[in-house]
């Protein structure tokens, strides 16, 4: 059993928007390993607290943390410390024993009217992480899915559909072959990411994807008040940390395994 725990960055608003992408990551975990994982990010925030100061109980919302909004503000952590701090966070996933898909949707791609960046973005990712497990081989394979209660509504529709009508796009022609997803059970499950390590792991991970997109697809830019802070050679260091729980194979049009849609 692998449990799957998702965050995002940017908003899924089409055709308004405020982001020019959405950003959706996995951190998936089997159920074995998840207790070692716990201990090993526990004592993670155990080591920040007591060289920056930083709470342990105190949610990492990694965006607002990098721009020293409330409440971090009032902790005092010096800018570099910030930086370093979001480079352990990556140090710490990296060694994890978990596995991580990012899937990317580049609102400015997109050329239907009616797309459904949530709904895309969650097959994509559902369908991965399917490929990974690979029922067909070992039908024992099984994984469920953990996010915060804000888009779990949605959420639950998509997983419900995919598991009754697949259809996925043929590497060899313009045609798509159906095939259901097999592997999830349950609806998606809420959680408030204030109560989960794992889902603030997945957060910390779906903002530095955020980042790195915006230097592999030329489309936007950082945040203002980060511009000036983080450098496009820190975030490709911070996937570096990263890779070794990136799936890879989730694309492998991009070195990091991250699932861009549409393709340019």
């Amino acid at each position: 059993m692998q449990i799957a725990y998702y965050d995002e960055s940017g908003d899924d608003g089409f055709p308004r928007y405020s982001s020019q992408f959405f950003v959706l990551s996995a951190v998936y975990v089997h159920y074995l390993n998840w207790k070692d994982c716990l201990e090993a990010i526990r004592d993670f925030r155990r080591g920040l607290k007591e060289s920056f100061g930083l709470p342990v109980r105190m949610e990492m919302h990694t965006k607002h943390f990098l721009l020293n909004k409330n409440p971090y503000r009032e902790l005092g952590i010096e800018d570099s410390h910030r930086k370093h701090i979001v480079g352990l966070f990556c140090d710490l996933i990296g060694n994890l024993d978990v596995r991580i898909i990012n899937v990317v949707i580049v609102k400015p791609r997109i050329r239907k009217p009616d797309y459904d960046v949530l709904d895309t973005a969650l097959t994509y990712s559902i369908q991965r992480v399917e490929n990974d497990l690979n029922p067909a081989a070992n039908p024992e394979a099984k994984s469920m899915i953990i996010t915060d209660p804000g888009r779990v509504g949605k959420m639950r529709k998509t997983s419900r559909r995919i598991q009754r009508i697949n259809f996925i796009p043929s590497k060899f022609s313009p045609s798509r072959y159906r095939r259901e997803i097999q592997s999830l059970i349950e609806d998606p499950l809420p959680k408030d990411s204030k109560e989960s390590y794992f889902i603030q792991m997945a957060d910390v991970v779906s903002f530095v994807i955020y980042l790195y997109s915006v230097t592999v697809t030329g489309i936007g830019a950082y945040p203002r008040r980060l511009r000036a802070l983080v450098r496009p050679k820190e975030v490709e260091g911070w996937m570096d940390r990263l890779k070794p729980s990136l799936n890879l194979q989730a694309s492998r049009s991009d070195p990091y395994g991250v699932v861009f849609h549409p393709k340019n």
